[in-house]
């Protein structure tokens, strides 16, 4: 890790030469963003220089490569080993989401391996392989002379939990306590609790869990202090209480129950899911330095790396906007032909399905490609492959609606080409009306845009040993077979923005000369994500107001969450097709920023299955 001194430096450097340039101000607003985040972030999760990080790769039982991140406090040492905890993200996640938990902890002594399960972040894949990877980061774990043996404890989110358990039962007098958070025992391999088995066991449960159903076979979540599954384990044969103390610690027979009220994704997030991790793995182990559980600072970490996802996605748009000023990407700049889209009623009915189709289309197509497309090495991602289905869906499905009314209107009928974006104008300069779909200038243009976020992002990894992310959105340098993974998703996602640009800057620009603004770029955002975002408001109202989603089904939480993503996400993609769109005349250099953006972001978080 970077000493946070050096690295703020290095970022004054940088912005002040980046001041001297022609879109100064806006560049240097988006590294201040991104180097002064990573600062922040590697201040806080190093307590401000007293826990070193370290970005390991170690090689578990199988042969497989293993990836963590190990937080080691400076009062850990040979002569002085400290309590070691294991911390194990959930599905589709990485180390990184363990952070909050990782800060709070080392900064109270304790010596934590923030682990990369089996096929995800850098660990060798495939998923699920190994016990989802949970031995090897006890093992390793164990294997560090400052960390004290005779005081670990496993924690995991979700399919961490499950890992943490595995890990629990194939070395049992390995660790001291447990705690899951999210997570149940007896499901997907992992194994049956007991009043006896795992030792120290203490569960976080929110309130409004999506996963009830498949953690505890119950439709809501405050349902499982009634499940025979939980009382075998609390030793009761009663309702479990919440927060009561049932055992003795030293007997390795405690266990306890927490349930804030919050939702699965939230447990890694929010001060009342951590709190009650700090303070089991205070009670079951001696705590170097114990500090109060509400005593927290991971948010500023969270802070930080929101301010370099937030300084990469507005460097998208200045390095779009340098890069068409320069030979020879500047044939590409041209103004929108004039526009002749649907107006009156006609636009809110096609304004309308636009943003209906892909919420109503979101669970079932994707729950239809995680079953039905096959992972193989070109496609090697379960849920990519639903989201790919997904995507390719909603572009046939536009694409057939635009030809319908190409084909049955007057106005279809005198739209155009270039007035959909899909040529150049005819008063454009011949050199730009060369620029046709097939040509590779926006190819390599929006490809380059891309990869300066990309780089950005390795960067400021290199310095800092963190990434840019907020909850559920996240940007991670790739490696190199995730980048080989990435070039076979960014085809279909690129065709998905390609019809969803010709609708936004063709049928629904309105008609008349072309109109560019924030205005627009605002409209547009909003055109591309509502949808989903009135889909996720109807899915978790419900969840608040009855415990259950509104629609079931046993992927459905797993898809909802995920939607949360493209709710996030969506809007920066309207923006960005909208701004590029502007400038060229055509969607193709936007289709290209936002098919690279959204498959690097997709293809970076998910877990690869086929065993490469």
């Amino acid at each position: 890790m970077l000493w946070p001194g050096r690295g703020l430096t290095i970022a004054l450097i940088a912005n002040g030469g980046m001041l001297m340039a022609g879109r100064g101000t806006l560049m240097a607003l988006a590294l201040g963003l991104v180097f002064g985040g990573g600062w922040l972030a590697a201040l806080v999760q190093s307590s401000a220089g007293r826990v070193d990080i370290h970005d390991l790769r170690f090689e578990g039982h199988s042969g497989a490569t293993m990836s963590a991140l190990l937080y080691v406090p400076q009062s850990a040492t040979v002569d002085r080993p400290a309590p070691g905890v294991l911390a194990i993200h959930g599905y589709i996640n990485s180390r990184e989401t363990q952070s909050a938990y990782a800060i709070e902890l080392a900064r109270r002594g304790y010596v934590v391996l923030a682990l990369d399960q089996r096929g995800h972040g850098y660990s060798a894949p495939p998923a699920f392989a190994d016990g989802f990877g949970g031995v090897d980061g006890l093992r390793h774990l164990r294997s560090l002379e400052v960390v004290d043996n005779n005081q670990i404890v496993l924690s995991g989110h979700s399919m961490g939990g499950w890992a943490a358990l595995i890990a629990a039962a194939e070395l049992p007098d390995a660790y001291r306590s447990i705690i899951v958070s999210g997570s149940s025992t007896g499901t997907f391999g992992a194994p049956e609790g007991s009043a006896s088995f795992p030792r120290n066991f203490a569960l976080v449960f929110g309130r409004y869990d999506e996963f009830a159903s498949t953690m505890w076979s119950v439709p809501a979540a405050p349902g499982i202090v009634d499940t025979e599954k939980l009382q075998r384990l609390f030793g009761t044969r009663e309702a479990v209480v919440v927060d009561r103390l049932y055992g003795e610690i030293e007997a390795g027979t405690a266990r306890k129950l927490h349930m804030p009220a919050q939702t699965h994704p939230a447990n890694h997030i929010t001060a009342a899911g951590v709190a009650p991790v700090i303070n089991w793995i205070q009670a079951t182990t001696t705590a170097p330095h114990p500090l109060p559980a509400d005593d927290q600072v991971w948010q500023w970490k969270e802070l930080g790396t929101l301010s370099a996802l937030l300084g990469a996605m507005l460097l998208l748009f200045v390095v779009g906007d340098l890069l068409l000023s320069m030979p020879p990407f500047r044939s590409l700049r041209a103004r929108p032909a004039p526009a002749a889209g649907i107006e009156g009623a006609g636009w809110w009915v096609a304004a309308g399905l636009f943003m209906a189709i892909p919420a109503l289309t979101l669970l079932p197509l994707q729950s239809a490609g995680a079953a039905w497309l096959p992972v193989t090495a070109l496609w090697s991602q379960n849920l990519t492959n639903g989201i790919m289905l997904w995507a390719l869906g909603n572009a046939l499905i536009s694409l057939l609606l635009l030809l319908a009314w190409l084909r049955l209107t007057a106005r279809g009928r005198r739209a155009g080409a270039a007035s959909l974006g899909l040529a150049r104008s005819a008063a454009a300069p011949t050199a730009a009306r060369v620029s046709a779909f097939m040509h590779t200038m926006p190819v390599l243009l929006g490809l380059g845009t891309v990869a300066s976020a990309g780089a950005l992002v390795a960067l400021s990894g290199w310095l800092f040993t963190t990434d840019f992310r907020w909850w559920v959105v996240a940007a991670k340098p790739l490696d190199g077979l995730r980048s080989l993974i990435f070039l076979g998703y960014l085809l279909p996602f690129t065709l998905f923005f390609v019809m969803a640009g010709t609708v936004l800057h063709g049928q629904l620009r309105g008609s008349g000369p072309a109109r560019a603004g924030s205005a627009e770029m605002i409209r547009n955002a909003l055109l591309a994500s509502l949808g989903i975002g009135l889909l996720l408001l109807v899915q978790y109202g419900t969840l608040y107001a009855r415990g259950t989603l509104a629609f079931a089904g046993a992927s459905t939480p797993l898809l909802t969450i995920l939607a949360i993503q493209f709710a996030l996400l969506l809007p920066v993609t309207g923006m960005l097709s909208t701004y590029f769109f502007n400038r060229t005349g055509q969607v193709y250099v936007g289709a290209v920023v936002n098919g690279a953006l959204v498959t690097w972001l997709i293809v970076g978080s998910q877990a690869i299955h086929h065993p490469f």
